[in-house]
C-alpha cells in the first residue's frame, strides 16, 4: 500500500507541475554541445541560507543538498544577448526534481543517477549583458538526499570567450572568488615629502556595514590600519604592521625579524597573523556605526637604529579624544611612511554575494616638520581576481568630497584598472596638536 500511495502521490505532483512551469519533463542524460563553457559550483555558488553556505558549498560544489527549503544561486557575468542552453552536472541515490529559475523564468527538470550524469535544465533568452543569477531549488526528493552538482555547462549565442566567472581552483581562486574582489585607492604625493605622518576619514553608508568587511583607511607600505565587521555582534579597529621577513606562517620568522610591540592602548588585544604575509597585529573591540564619520591617523619614521616606528591613532567621536591602539618596531626598515592607500575587502566567502561601499574624505600627510599637505587624488586599482576577470563586481569613484569603493554582490558596473580619481580640495587642516597624543 505504501508504494502503490507513493506512486499516486508522485503522479499527482507531476500533473500540477506540469501546468506551474515553462518546461517540466524528465530527461535523460545528454550529449554536451562542443561549444560551452563549464562553471564549477565550487567557485561560484552560494547557498540563500548563509549560515549553512559551508555545510554545503564546497570546492567539489554542492554536497549533502538534503533540505528542500535549502536553495543555490549561481551567478555568470554576460557580455551578449542572445540564447543560452543549461546543462547541469549531478547525481542522486534516489529520486528528485529540481528547478532552475534564470531571469523570472523557471525551468522543471529530473535528476535520478547514483553517478555524475549531464542533465538538460533547460533554454532562456538574454535580453540584457550583465550578471545572471541560476537558481537552483528542490520540488521533491524520494530518499535522504535532493542531490550533488559539481558543475552548470552554458552554451549557445549569448555565450563567448569574455563571459566571466570563477573557472577553476589554481592557485586556490575558488575560496578567492567567492570571497569577491578586493579594490584599492592609491594616494600620490611628491617624492620631496618626508611623510611621518598619514591622516583620512572613512564613512560606511547605512547598510553597507556588511559582515566579513575590512574598510581599511590608512594602507602603507608595511601595515594598515581600519576598520571590520567581525560578525553580528562584533566589530573592530584593526592595525597591523608586516615583518621585513616573508612568510605566512608567523612562527617560522626569526626573532630579529619580528615585529616589536612597543606600547597599546586600553582594551587593545595584541599578537601575530599570518596566512596574507605575517607581522604584528592590534585590535580594539569597538562596536563604530554606520553613517558616522571616524577619523584615523598613522605615524612612521625611523629611529636611527635600523627600525621604523609605526604608531596608530583613533579618533573616538564619542569620547571626543584619539586614542591610541598601538605602537609597533619593525626591524630592518630605515624609511618613513610610503605607499599611502585605502582599500576595501571581504574576508568571508560566504559574504561574496552581497555589495558593500565605503566612503572616503579628507586625506592629509605631514613632514617630520609638522607641515600638512592635503592629497586631492586616488588612483583606482584591485586584485587578482578582478584582474583575471573571474569577478567584475567592482567599482571606485568620486562622490561629492568623497571617494569611494564598491565590491561584490554582482552589480554590473565595473571601474577600469588604474582610473584617476580628484575630489575638490577641501582646505580642512587636520588640528592635532601631537604631543598632546596619548602615550598608552
Amino acid at each position: 500500500m505504501q508504494s502503490v500511495k507513493f506512486i499516486i502521490t508522485a503522479l499527482v505532483l507531476y500533473s500540477v507541475l506540469n501546468t506551474s512551469f515553462n518546461s517540466l519533463h524528465v530527461i535523460r542524460p545528454i550529449t554536451l554541445p562542443d561549444s560551452a563553457i563549464l562553471v564549477p559550483l565550487g567557485g561560484n555558488t552560494w547557498c540563500n541560507q548563509t549560515s549553512m553556505d559551508s555545510n554545503y558549498i564546497t570546492r567539489q560544489g554542492i554536497k549533502n543538498w538534503n533540505d528542500e527549503k535549502v536553495s543555490f544561486d549561481t551567478y555568470v557575468r554576460m557580455t551578449d544577448t542572445g540564447n543560452v542552453k543549461v546543462q547541469l552536472k549531478a547525481r542522486n541515490n534516489s529520486f528528485s526534481q529540481l528547478k532552475l529559475e534564470i531571469n523570472g523564468k523557471a525551468n522543471a527538470f529530473t535528476i535520478k543517477s547514483s553517478d555524475y550524469s549531464w542533465y538538460d535544465a533547460g533554454e532562456w533568452k538574454i535580453t540584457d549583458t550583465g550578471y545572471i543569477k541560476l537558481h537552483l531549488s528542490a520540488l521533491l526528493k524520494t530518499g535522504s538526499l535532493i542531490g550533488e552538482v559539481s558543475d552548470f555547462r552554458l552554451s549557445g549565442t549569448a555565450i563567448n570567450s569574455k563571459t566571466a566567472f570563477v573557472q577553476n581552483d589554481s592557485d586556490h581562486f575558488f575560496y578567492w572568488g567567492r570571497r569577491g574582489p578586493s579594490v584599492h585607492l592609491n594616494y600620490p604625493f611628491a617624492d620631496s615629502i618626508k611623510a611621518t605622518w598619514f591622516y583620512n576619514e572613512v564613512l560606511v553608508p547605512e547598510s553597507q556595514d556588511v559582515i566579513g568587511s575590512y574598510y581599511m583607511a590608512i594602507g602603507f607600505a608595511d601595515g594598515y590600519f581600519g576598520i571590520q565587521v567581525n560578525s553580528k555582534t562584533e566589530r573592530r579597529i584593526l592595525f597591523s604592521v608586516w615583518s621585513p621577513f616573508a612568510t605566512d606562517d608567523p612562527r617560522s620568522i626569526p626573532q630579529n625579524m619580528r615585529i616589536r610591540l612597543l606600547k597599546k592602548g586600553q582594551g587593545v588585544h595584541t599578537g601575530e597573523f599570518g596566512n596574507e604575509g605575517s607581522g604584528g597585529q592590534s585590535f580594539l573591540r569597538y562596536k563604530w556605526k554606520s553613517n558616522t564619520k571616524y577619523r584615523f591617523l598613522v605615524n612612521g619614521q625611523p629611529d636611527n637604529q635600523n627600525n621604523t616606528i609605526y604608531t596608530a591613532y583613533f579618533f573616538d567621536p564619542f569620547i571626543n579624544k584619539w586614542r591610541l591602539i598601538a605602537s609597533f618596531q619593525r626591524p630592518q626598515t630605515n624609511h618613513y611612511l610610503t605607499r599611502f592607500h585605502s582599500f576595501l575587502e571581504n574576508f568571508l566567502p560566504e559574504k561574496g554575494n552581497v555589495t558593500r561601499k565605503v566612503f572616503f574624505q579628507n586625506q592629509w600627510i605631514a613632514n617630520n616638520n609638522g607641515q600638512w599637505y592635503e592629497l586631492g587624488s586616488a588612483r583606482f586599482t584591485f586584485d587578482n581576481t578582478a584582474r583575471k576577470g573571474y569577478r567584475m563586481d567592482f567599482a571606485g569613484g568620486c562622490q561629492d568630497s568623497y571617494y569611494y569603493l564598491m565590491n561584490c554582490g554582482f552589480f554590473n558596473q565595473h571601474t577600469p584598472y588604474n582610473t584617476l580619481f580628484q575630489r575638490p580640495l577641501m582646505h580642512i587642516e587636520p588640528r592635532i596638536i601631537f604631543d598632546k597624543l596619548p602615550r598608552v
